[in-house]
């Protein structure tokens, strides 16, 4: 009997990793691969056309050193303090209101607010550069029909990166809103309903009884949306190309500058290599600050 059982045993793990087997080649074919691959090309100087020369750390010796890298640093913090804190706030206040709306009618708004991130960046980007037009764009069609005076938008150092920013909040709100929603039907009615027995407001409820509910969804949105606005690029390239006089030229682009326009493939790969361990480090302050890691230790 005990040997009929170790061979079912055998049989259950031998059929787990094989179901395993094709999402850890892929992890290790697509993720591990290139990322030790860039590691490798970080301590080359290559331009991707001729052969590589080993310069050892001389990458990122250069690049402590290049004001332009700094200044890309500088531009990405802007957009993640511009970003962030809109892309946690308003899907929160979109999930609010529609899980408030009854019936099917709840369904329509809910699908209506998804519909942005399910479009392509760049041809989200391509509908807003139209929207951002100084002369013919309906923003400042709009702006001027209340009589007030047109702005620059892109063409503006100070508005680009704030429109880009709106851009790509406009596009994930509807991912984010979703989290928030799923978060809200988790939370019991009955605390909604004691709170109202005792005479609580509206606002009260949300901020005694929503807020703490979603905890853990903001957490996680923070995390995701930081991360991903720390690699915010498509949006740069098709709106912005980094200008104007580089207001908006962030460090994933800067990267791509280097890698495709300057050949630089050896320094771009460390510039890489440096960003994702700013990535690796905010993440775990974030995770710290949140008190995840401390529950799981």
């Amino acid at each position: 009997m005990q040997k009929h059982m170790r061979r079912v045993h055998r049989r259950e793990s031998l059929a787990a990793y094989l179901m395993l087997l094709p999402d850890v080649l892929g992890l290790i074919v697509f993720v591990v691969l290139p990322i030790l691959f860039a590691i490798y090309v970080s301590l080359n100087s290559w331009s991707g056309l001729d052969q590589m020369k080993f310069i050892g750390l001389e990458n990122y010796i250069t690049l402590w050193s290049d004001s332009k890298f700094k200044h890309t640093i500088w531009v990405t913090l802007q957009y993640v303090i511009i970003y962030v804190p809109l892309a946690l706030v308003a899907p929160l206040l979109i999930a609010v209101l529609i899980q408030a709306i009854p019936g099917k009618k709840q369904q329509v708004f809910r699908s209506l607010f998804y519909l942005p991130y399910t479009i392509s960046t760049v041809v989200a980007s391509m509908v807003w550069i139209f929207m951002f037009q100084v002369r013919r764009g309906y923003l400042n069609q709009i702006i001027s029909a209340l009589g007030l005076e047109k702005q620059a938008f892109l063409s503006s150092p100070q508005q680009a990166l704030i429109c880009v920013a709106i851009v790509g909040v406009w596009m994930v709100s509807g991912y984010n809103m979703v989290i928030y929603l799923s978060a809200l039907k988790e939370i019991p009615l009955t605390y909604y309903e004691a709170a109202q027995l005792d005479g609580a407001g509206v606002l009260a409820q949300f901020f005694h009884i929503t807020l703490p509910g979603l905890k853990d969804a903001a957490i996680y949105i923070a995390v995701f949306t930081t991360t991903t606005a720390f690699q915010v690029f498509d949006q740069i390239k098709v709106m912005t190309g980094g200008g104007p006089g580089n207001a908006t030229n962030v460090t994933a682009y800067y990267i791509y500058q280097q890698a495709f326009d300057s050949y630089k493939l050896g320094y771009a790969s460390a510039l890489a290599v440096v960003l994702a361990l700013i990535l690796i480090i905010l993440t775990v302050l974030q995770m710290k600050m949140s008190g995840i890691l401390k529950n799981e230790n």
